[in-house]
């Protein structure tokens, strides 16, 4: 069994490409797990700014139900109904003094 020159250099070409694809593979394996990585960063930090925005919309919600009261007059009608019940309480007091 005498080895030409050609299957010689054939043999060693097969060898290197061999090593090099599995130094490759390593690599993208390494680089997958990276990526893996700054993911789950990357969604925590989306979960936190989430948070956050629910956090700053609650009171916000809460200024833009009572600006809606405001404008649409419900509120002066219930400062009206309490000033109303104020004025006949200082009229109760004023008859009971006399």
């Amino acid at each position: 069994m005498n080895i030409d020159s050609v299957q010689l250099v054939l043999l060693f070409v097969i060898i290197v490409l061999t090593l090099l694809l599995v130094v490759l593979g390593v690599q993208v394996f390494f680089i997958l797990r990276e990526v893996r990585h700054t993911l789950f960063k990357a969604n925590k930090v989306l979960d936190t700014a989430d948070t956050i925005a629910d956090a700053v919309s609650k009171p916000l919600s809460s200024l833009g139900g009572i600006s809606g009261l405001v404008s649409s007059g419900s509120f002066m009608a219930v400062a009206k109904i309490i000033k109303t019940f104020l004025k006949r309480d200082e009229h109760k007091d004023r008859h009971h003094e006399e």
